[in-house]
């Protein structure tokens, strides 16, 4: 066979396994790796795996000598508030001084600052402005993610995100999953009778079917936001709608999200924080992905993080996301999230990388499409410059990414210095 692309001298080859669900418990630390490796790609897809030696023999329109580094597949993120208005960076000052978000809320800023900013966008800017943060997470090796809606609190600005989304979709080549997080918040005005804000959000369910905009739906179920009921309710009128179920659950208080998520069948259960032990025994006999955001409890000030190192010793399947998002995790670099899991989830590496990949990709319902680098899977793949695949959480804060490849296609390549000799 005549290849489109070979890519061939890969030191280290990361090949998480190829599984019909999500790896669980100690099936995190499993990370094949095979050295002086090669693989050719035909029509976007993965269409030959075998050893640099091999490869010699191997015909392709084009050839790319990988040099020895690490490669991966796409990274992908599946937690990220993509598509908003405005800026946050005026808060900062306020939370080092100390003053509760709460004040922040009732002076027009938090969430209430975004929702108005976004409301007052028109989808033009909008879309310019998405398109920014989702060039940066690309250049950071991030092939797949999930972008949420959430910063309209209303009818009218929630579907424009989501056309937004769908937009950016269409513009890009990775993909982009999108989920309707209506209830984000409860607008002020709502206060007094949230059901009733609620049953207005659920009445967008079918317009968003019927134009498909949203894959999954999500809702903030917290102390003073939704109650477990409420959730139930969302959730399980989204469910019978045909919608795949998500969930911001347990991030502050123990208030039995992840019990919800798994009794629902919810594809994942979001930040955990104070996860309770029975939310981690149902995680661990069900395949409803626990989605951590280590990014976040450290953007807070925070000292609990989730108990990664508990839930995977219970057999818990864990991914990690960035939580991008203009208030409580301003980045898009998915390793500083990798170096995190690490110093502060205490995830061995091999976890990290599963956790990026293989788990991610299934808590967006993308698992027989990313996150593998397998025969007739999408050639979504990073050339890492790190001596080791242990290398990249261990140097945090910068970008180890060479060069960013969709379905067999470069989408981006570190540019080089300009020196000037005298």
């Amino acid at each position: 066979m005549f290849y489109d692309l070979l890519v061939y001298n890969i030191g280290q080859l990361l090949l998480p396994r190829n599984s019909l669900k999500p790896l669980k418990g100690k099936e995190m630390s499993v990370l094949p790796v095979e050295e002086n490796a090669a693989f050719a790609v035909k029509d976007g897809r993965i269409a030959w795996i075998g050893t640099s030696a091999k490869a010699a023999s191997v015909q392709a329109k084009e050839k790319l000598d990988a040099y020895q580094k690490v490669v991966s597949p796409g990274l992908v993120d599946p937690h990220t508030h993509l598509v908003f208005g405005g800026s946050r960076e005026n808060e900062l000052a306020l939370k080092q001084k100390g003053v509760p978000y709460l004040k922040i809320l009732a002076n027009g800023g938090g969430i209430l600052s975004t929702v108005a900013a976004t409301r007052q966008s028109t989808e033009k800017e909008l879309v310019e402005r998405a398109s920014f943060h989702l060039e940066r997470m690309v250049t950071h090796g991030v092939t797949t993610i999930e972008a949420k809606s959430g910063y309209g609190l209303d009818r009218e600005t929630e579907l424009k995100q989501l056309r937004v989304t769908k937009t950016i979709a269409d513009k890009y080549p990775i993909s982009i999953v999108s989920t309707f997080l209506g209830p984000h918040a409860i607008p002020p005005t709502y206060k007094a009778n949230p059901d009733f804000f609620l049953a207005g959000m659920i009445g967008l369910l079918d317009v968003i079917k019927k134009d498909n905009l949203a894959e999954f739906v999500d809702i903030f179920c917290e102390t003073g936001v939704f109650t477990i009921e409420q959730s139930r309710e969302f959730l399980q009128k989204a469910k019978e709608k045909g919608f795949g179920l998500k969930i911001h659950a347990d991030e502050i208080d123990s208030l039995g999200g992840a019990e919800l998520a798994t009794s629902l069948g919810a594809v994942s259960a979001d930040h955990l924080v104070a996860v309770s032990e029975n939310g981690i025994k149902n995680l661990a006999e069900r395949d409803t992905i626990a989605v951590l955001l280590p990014g976040t409890t450290f953007y807070l000030g925070k000292d609990q993080y989730a108990p990664a190192r508990k839930m995977i010793n219970e057999g818990v399947a864990i991914a990690l996301a960035t939580d991008f998002n203009p208030g409580s995790c301003v980045t898009e670099n998915l390793q500083l999230i990798m170096s995190l899991a690490a110093l502060k989830l205490k995830m061995t590496t091999e976890e990290i990388w599963n956790a990026v990949t293989v788990n991610a990709a299934y808590a967006i319902g993308r698992g027989t499409e990313a996150g593998t680098l397998d025969l007739g899977k999408w050639a979504d793949f990073v050339i890492w410059d790190i001596p080791n695949y242990q290398y990249l959480p261990y140097h945090f804060g910068v970008n180890h990414a060479a060069s960013v490849y969709s379905k067999g296609i470069k989408l981006w390549e570190r540019p080089k210095l300009t020196i000037f000799e005298g």
